[in-house]
């Protein structure tokens, strides 16, 4: 853990961001008390989920749902009771 106060930090400011890009904790004082943190940014990543991002034909969708589908579902459901 790194900290300084704010002239420091205004003096070694390149240094400090490379301490917190190496995993170092630092943080940045006023008046001798804490008051900010720097820290690394996160590329966000892709979403990976959602409305709209299910890629499947359409047609193939729909195939999912048909009266064949319901028939054959309920034919597994009635031997599994059994």
């Amino acid at each position: 853990m790194r900290q300084c106060n704010l002239y420091e930090a205004k003096t070694q400011l390149s240094q400090l961001v490379q301490a917190a890009l190496d995993g170092e904790e630092v943080f940045i004082a006023r008046a001798g008390k804490v008051a900010v943190r720097l820290v690394p940014v996160v590329p966000e990543q892709a979403a990976t989920g959602g409305w709209g991002s299910l890629q499947i034909d359409a047609a193939q969708l729909d195939a999912a749902f048909s009266a064949e589908a319901d028939h054959e579902v309920a034919r597994l459901f009635e031997r599994g009771a059994a």
